[in-house]
C-alpha cells in the first residue's frame, strides 16, 4: 500500500493516518513491511503496529527526530544497558523570557531566552552555544558559558575573561 508518489499535503496525510484505524492487521503488516523494509515483530499488538506505521508515515513526510534527541536516546539506552541510572538532560537550559548576562573581556553581554532559541543583539540564534561562540570565538557549552551548568573550570565559566 505504500506509494512513494502518495501526496504529502497535511490533508492527505491526515486521511491516510485516519484510514489506519479501519485497516486489517494483514494490511497494517503489509504497510509495516513497505515502510520499514522488514517484517513486523511476530507477536505485535494491533495498537503498536498502527502507531509504528503512523509514526513512519509522518517521519517520511515531516522528518525524523532531531540529532540532539537521537543522541539523548542513544545515551539513555546505553546507560540502561550498563545499569547506570537514567538522567535525561533538561529540555531547555532556562525558561522563555529569562535574561542571561555574561561578562566577557570587560563587556557585559545580555541574552534573552525565547521559546525556540535565544535573542542576542536583536538577532535570533538557535542555541546558547551559538551565542557563546559569537562572543568568545571558541566552542563552548552554552549553558556552561552562561553559568547555568557547572563545568570543569568554574572560574572560566563564571569569570570575566
Amino acid at each position: 500500500m505504500h506509494d512513494q508518489s502518495f501526496p504529502k499535503s497535511p490533508e492527505t496525510i491526515s486521511l491516510r493516518l485516519a484510514s489506519l484505524k479501519s485497516s486489517s492487521i494483514a494490511e497494517l503488516k503489509q504497510q509495516w513491511q513497505a515502510l520499514y523494509h522488514s517484517s513486523p515483530p511476530h507477536r505485535i499488538s494491533r495498537e503498536l503496529l498502527t502507531r509504528a506505521v503512523a509514526y513512519r508515515i509522518q517521519e517520511q513526510v515531516y522528518g525524523g527526530l532531531k540529532p540532539s534527541t537521537r543522541r539523548l536516546l542513544i545515551r539513555l539506552a546505553r546507560d540502561a544497558r550498563s545499569g547506570r541510572s537514567l538522567k535525561p538532560e533538561p529540555s531547555s537550559a532556562a525558561p522563555a523570557g529569562t535574561v542571561l548576562m555574561r561578562e566577557w573581556h570587560g563587556v557585559t553581554h545580555e541574552v534573552r531566552v525565547l521559546d525556540r532559541g535565544v535573542l542576542y543583539k536583536r538577532k535570533r540564534y538557535r542555541s546558547l552555544s551559538e551565542v557563546a561562540r559569537v562572543i568568545s570565538g571558541a566552542h563552548w557549552n552554552g549553558p556552561q558559558f552562561f553559568g547555568l551548568r557547572g563545568g570543569r573550570n568554574q572560574e572560566a565559566s563564571h569569570g570575566s575573561k
